[in-house]
């Protein structure tokens, strides 16, 4: 056995460090591969947190759903030999209670807990009284007020360190991701609680290893405060997750190749230069609020000529016509078909608010 070295970073500072890496396999499986997982996250230098699932919530039954209570004891050695604290996943009291009692230094509560308010009512009842940092993954189907609830249950359970995880969202049509990332939930979530560590998971939002650094990026180039990625001794034999996972040394090499940017620069040039751009963002936006008020004003007229002539408000071969000159145009201008289809989609539903008013009134 490796000599110990010191245990673990006091509760208070571990959410602290920016960027914040965590690591460890998907599944804790056998005490040796805790212990040299621990170890050769520990010799990157580059990770400060070691993960492992203890409990796994698995989507279909007969799948491995984790070693259970008697993989914690393996946590506590593999923390005392390589000096990382652990995190593991909880979704009972019972199971906040078995990690609290092996001194587990962070809890996060998954997404099939975070979108069941019965269960996050739960854990945050077993974490009264309890001092230890708390993560809080977005539920799997993309609901914000779900992932704010369980935040808010957490925090009125008297967790004063509490986290998010962005880990992606299931989405209909989704082939490119395992979990679609929706970048645009986890960035309004920073808006509104700015407060508050929001870490990646692009482990889960790739659901393969070939992308893992693409997404890591994009996460750090949103200044997001740190990575939670799965990493294994033997990604390609793991009980879980195997497609996803990544040796410790891969990992190493994927945090020294990310471009950490910081939200802010104290060149004065830098700071004229941007104004200077960001005032003509401003401007354009102004431009373009007119332009689509005074849209709405023609809709508006476009309904009171349906109402008169008793024409139904949606015209699909009008809308067909519609899209498909927005996307020829927004080829051109380099707008992408997605963000196209998703603008006019807004668009059209408040044209058709807009002229269902008039035609109701």
């Amino acid at each position: 056995m490796e000599q110990a070295i010191e245990q673990k970073t006091p509760t208070a500072d571990l959410l602290k460090k920016r960027p914040l890496i965590i690591s460890g396999p998907c599944s804790a499986e056998t005490e040796e591969q805790v212990m040299q997982t621990a170890m050769r996250l520990a010799a990157t230098g580059k990770v400060d947190i070691l993960r492992a699932g203890i409990w796994k919530p698995r989507t279909r039954p007969g799948s491995f759903e984790g070693i259970g209570t008697k993989g914690l004891p393996w946590l506590q050695q593999a923390r005392k030999a390589s000096g990382l604290p652990v995190a593991v996943e909880v979704a009972t009291g019972k199971q906040v209670e078995d990690a609290l009692h092996f001194d587990v230094d962070v809890l996060w509560i998954g997404a099939r807990t975070t979108v069941n308010p019965f269960s996050v009512q739960e854990v945050a009842d077993a974490l009264r009284g309890v001092d230890v940092p708390v993560l809080i993954k977005n539920p799997i189907n993309p609901d914000l007020e779900l992932w704010i609830g369980a935040m808010e249950r957490v925090q009125k359970a008297g967790i004063k360190d509490v986290g998010l995880i962005h880990r992606g969202f299931s989405s209909y049509g989704n082939t490119e991701y395992r979990n679609a990332p929706m970048w645009h939930l986890a960035i309004e979530m920073k808006r509104r609680y700015p407060e508050l560590l929001m870490i990646n998971d692009p482990s889960h939002i790739c659901g393969r290893r070939d992308i893992l650094q693409e997404v890591a990026q994009t996460a750090i180039d949103l200044d997001f405060d740190g990575l939670i990625v799965e990493s294994h001794i033997d990604p390609d034999n793991a009980w879980s997750d195997a497609k996803q996972q990544i040796t410790p040394e891969v990992l190493g090499e994927m945090i020294s190749n990310i471009r950490w940017r910081t939200e802010d620069s104290a060149s004065e040039e830098y700071h004229a230069a941007l104004e200077k751009l960001r005032q003509q963002i401003n401007n354009l936006d102004d431009e373009l609020m007119q332009i689509l008020g005074q849209r709405m004003k023609v809709a508006e007229n476009i309904g009171k000529y349906k109402k008169d002539n008793n024409i139904t408000i949606l015209q699909t071969n009008r809308w067909n016509s519609i899209l498909e000159r927005a996307f020829a145009k927004g080829d051109k201008l380099g707008l992408s078909k997605e963000f196209v289809t998703k603008y006019f989609d807004a668009v059209h539903m408040e044209s058709i608010n807009h002229q269902n008013k008039i035609m109701n009134s």
